[in-house]
C-alpha cells in the first residue's frame, strides 16, 4: 500500500485479539472487491503457491505421473531401498558371525592351535595349517591368527558368544524382512512416522478440499474502457474515458495531449483492458498488445514511444483496431485506394516478434480501416472528395494473409478512401470534415450497389467544409470525441447533430482555431456513460380541481368540468403559441421586445429592455442596468401594459 503497488485500498487495520487474527482492508468508492482481493493473493503472502516435479523414473524410464501414481511410485521406491538396506546388513551380521564361530572353535583348542601357530614356519603357512587342521575357512584362519591374547580370558570368551548369539538372531530377522511382504510395508510405516516425528511441527495453514484457482493477470486488472491515444510520432498512452467531460456541440473543447513539435494525435479510439490492439502498418504487417501493457497516464501527458513496447517504428502505423477474441468471425480490411480483402479472425491469432502477414500491398498503397465482420455484413466506403458506395459482403470470398485483396471502389483521379462502416438498421453514417463540419444521414439513402462502382454522393465536400477525414457509423445514445492536429479534444452528444441527406454540408461539431484541422474522431457508446448517482424525481402530478353547481341551461357538475378543462386547454395553446412567437420576433429584431411596449418611441429600440429575463438583457445600457436615468438622461420607467392582453 505504502509503494501503491495496489491502488484501491483506502486503509488498513490491524484488528487482531486474543480471539485470532483479523485484518480489515478499507477499499476506495467504486473499486472492485475481487479484483483487490486477487491483487492481494498476486503480490502478498496470503495465498500462496509451490510447485511440484510430478515426473518420476519408472523401470529406469521418467514418467510424468498424478498423484495416486507418485505415492505409489513412492512406496515401490521405499520397499526397494529397504530391501537392499536388508541384504547388506544380512551380509554383514552373516560374515561376522562367521568370523566369531571360527574364534569359538580356536578358543575350544587354544593349546593345540597356538603348538599349531609356533611349528609354522610363516604366517602363509600358519593359516594354512589351521584350515587343515580344524576345517576352518582362510577367513576365520586370518581372524584367528590376528587375535589378540587378551581374547583368550573367561570374559571375552563369553563375550564372543553372546555376539553370535545376537547376529544369528539379527540374521533370522533379516531373513523374515525378505521373505514377508507385510513386514515390508511395516517397517515402510515405521519410517514414515519416525520422519513425522523428527521434522514434523504444527500445520499454519488449512487444505481446502476445492480446485485450485488459476490466476490470470487479467483477474489482478479491472475491465474499464480507456481512450487510447497514438501519434503520428509513434508516443501511445491509454487514459481513463471519465477524463473527457462532455460538451455541447460547437464548443472549443479541452487540450487532450501534449506532442512535441512536428507532432500530431493521429488516433483515437475506445477500447476495453482486456482487449487486444491490432496494429496495422503501411506495408501490411500486423502487431498486436494487450490494452492493459500500455501505460496510463494523464490527460496532457505525451504518451509512451512504440519502440518502447516492442513494436518497431521503421513502418509507420497506419491503422489500430480493437478485437476482444480471435475465435470466430472475419476482418475486413479497405485501403487508401479502395481495395478490399477478408479474412478469417482466426488467422491473426498467432502473432511473431517481428508481426505477420496482414495483406499484400501494391507500392504506394496504405491500409485506411480494419473491422470485423459474421460473413453477412454490408460495407460502406467513403472517400476524401465525398462519394460513398455500399455493397454486400457476400460479394467478398474469404482470401489468406498474404493476398491483395479485390476492388471495392472506383476512384477518380486524386481521391482516395478514409473510412469503412458495417451497415447497421439502428444506427447512422456519421461523416465528418477535417474543417470541423458533420452530419449524419442515414443507411437507407445508400442504395446498394455491386462491388467495383463510382458511388454516390455522401457530402458536399467543398471550400467550406474541407475534405472528408472519417466516416463512422454512430446511435444517438453514443457520444463523439474529436481531436485536432494541435491536440485540441471535444467530447459531443451525438444526438445534438441532426440528420440530413447525402448531399448536406453539415453543421458544425467544434470551432477550430486558425491553421487547425481536425484529423481524427471517435465515438464512445452510449453503454459507457456515467448514470446519474442520484435517481430521478418522479413528475408531480397537477392538482385536479373541482367544478359544482349547475348553469342557468341546467348544465350539471361533470358537464361544466369537460367544458372548464376544454377552455383551459385551448387557452393555454393560445397563449404558449404567442409567447413562442413574440420570443422569436424578439430574437430576430422585427418588432421590439414586449419589455418595451409601453415606453417612448425614443426607448422602444431593440437594444433596450427592462425585463429581467429577456435574451437581450446583456445589451442594455448602463443606465436602464442599474441605474437611475437610462438613454440621453431619459429617467427609466417600469414597463406598465395597458391591458391583461397586451401584457400576456
Amino acid at each position: 500500500m505504502k509503494d501503491d503497488a495496489i491502488s484501491g485500498i483506502a486503509d488498513i487495520r490491524d484488528e487482531s485479539d486474543k480471539d485470532g487474527m483479523r485484518i480489515v482492508v478499507e477499499l476506495k468508492r467504486g473499486e472492485d472487491p475481487q479484483v483487490v482481493l486477487n491483487q492481494l493473493y498476486n503480490m502478498t503472502p496470503l495465498q500462496d503457491t509451490f510447485s511440484i516435479i510430478m515426473i518420476a523414473l519408472i523401470d529406469k524410464r521418467p514418467q510424468t505421473l498424478n498423484l495416486k501414481d507418485l505415492l505409489v511410485a513412492y512406496r515401490d521406491h521405499r520397499k526397494e531401498v529397504i530391501r537392499r538396506r536388508t541384504r547388506f546388513l544380512l551380509e554383514k551380521a552373516e560374515a561376522e558371525a562367521h568370523i566369531l564361530e571360527g574364534l569359538l572353535i580356536a578358543l575350544g583348542h587354544i593349546d593345540e592351535v597356538i603348538q599349531v601357530i609356533k611349528a609354522s614356519p610363516n604366517t602363509h603357512a600358519a593359516n594354512a595349517a589351521l584350515v587343515e587342521r580344524f576345517a576352518l575357512t582362510p577367513v576365520q584362519a586370518q581372524a584367528i591368527l590376528e587375535m589378540r591374547l587378551q581374547r583368550l580370558t573367561g570374559l571375552e570368551q563369553e563375550k564372543v558368544r553372546k555376539d553370535l548369539q545376537g547376529l544369528r538372531e539379527q540374521i533370522a530377522g533379516y531373513k523374515a524382512i525378505l521373505a514377508d511382504e507385510a513386514i515390508l510395508l511395516d517397517i515402510v510405516r515405521e519410517d514414515c512416522f519416525e520422519m513425522k516425528e523428527k521434522h514434523a511441527d504444527k500445520r499454519r495453514t488449512e487444505i481446502i478440499v476445492t480446485e485450485a484457482e488459476k490466476f490470470d493477470i487479467e483477474d489482478l486488472i479491472p475491465e474499464e474502457e480507456q481512450v487510447i491515444v497514438l501519434s503520428h510520432a509513434g508516443y501511445i498512452k491509454r487514459v481513463p474515458l471519465g477524463s473527457y467531460r462532455k460538451q455541447k456541440r460547437g464548443g472549443r473543447g479541452v487540450i487532450g495531449a501534449e506532442t512535441k513539435e512536428g507532432d500530431f494525435i493521429e488516433h483515437l479510439f475506445i477500447a476495453s483492458t482486456h482487449d487486444y490492439l491490432l496494429f496495422f502498418t503501411r506495408k501490411g504487417k500486423v502487431h498486436w498488445l494487450k490494452v492493459y501493457d500500455l501505460p496510463e497516464l494523464p490527460r496532457t501527458a505525451r504518451g509512451k514511444s512504440l519502440a518502447a513496447l516492442e513494436i518497431p517504428s521503421e513502418d509507420p502505423i497506419t491503422s489500430v483496431f480493437p478485437v476482444r477474441s480471435f475465435d470466430q468471425g472475419y476482418l475486413v480490411l479497405a485501403t487508401e485506394r479502395g481495395i478490399v480483402k477478408k479474412t478469417e479472425l482466426a488467422a491473426f491469432g498467432n502473432p511473431k516478434r517481428g508481426g505477420i502477414i496482414a495483406i499484400s500491398l501494391e507500392e504506394g498503397d496504405t491500409l485506411i480501416g480494419v473491422a470485423i465482420t459474421r460473413g453477412q455484413n454490408e460495407i460502406v466506403l467513403g472517400t476524401e472528395k465525398g462519394l460513398s458506395i455500399r455493397f454486400p459482403e457476400t460479394q467478398l470470398r474469404p482470401m489468406g494473409r498474404p493476398t491483395y485483396g479485390v476492388a471495392g471502389i472506383r476512384l477518380t483521379e486524386g481521391d482516395r478512401v478514409v473510412g469503412m462502416v458495417l451497415v447497421d438498421p439502428q444506427a447512422t453514417i456519421l461523416t465528418v470534415c477535417e474543417k470541423g463540419y458533420g452530419k449524419r444521414t442515414g443507411f437507407d439513402a445508400y442504395r446498394r450497389q455491386s462491388r467495383g462502382g463510382k458511388g454516390i454522393i455522401n457530402i458536399k465536400a467543398g471550400d467550406r467544409n474541407g475534405g472528408v477525414i472519417a466516416l463512422k457509423a454512430v446511435l444517438e445514445t453514443d457520444d463523439l470525441i474529436l481531436i485536432t492536429q494541435k491536440g485540441i479534444v471535444i467530447r459531443t452528444a451525438v444526438s445534438g447533430i441532426r440528420a440530413m441527406g447525402r448531399a448536406a454540408q453539415g453543421v458544425r461539431l467544434i470551432t477550430l482555431e486558425e491553421g487547425d484541422q481536425l484529423v481524427s474522431v471517435a465515438n464512445v457508446s452510449g453503454r459507457s456513460r456515467r448514470r446519474p448517482t442520484s435517481p430521478r424525481r418522479p413528475p408531480t402530478r397537477p392538482r385536479r380541481r373541482t367544478v359544482t353547481g349547475t348553469t342557468r341551461e341546467g348544465m350539471g357538475t361533470k358537464g361544466m368540468a369537460r367544458r372548464a378543462g376544454r377552455g383551459m386547454r385551448k387557452a393555454g395553446r393560445r397563449s404558449g403559441r404567442k409567447r413562442a412567437s413574440r420570443a422569436k420576433e424578439a430574437r430576430r429584431g422585427d418588432r421590439p421586445c414586449p419589455g418595451t411596449t409601453s415606453l417612448s418611441p425614443l426607448l422602444q429600440s431593440p437594444l433596450l429592455c427592462l425585463r429581467r429575463r429577456c435574451r437581450r438583457r446583456d445589451t442594455r445600457s448602463a443606465g436602464l442596468m442599474g441605474g437611475d436615468r437610462g438613454l440621453s438622461g431619459v429617467p427609466a420607467v417600469p414597463a406598465v401594459p395597458a391591458s391583461r392582453k397586451e401584457a400576456r
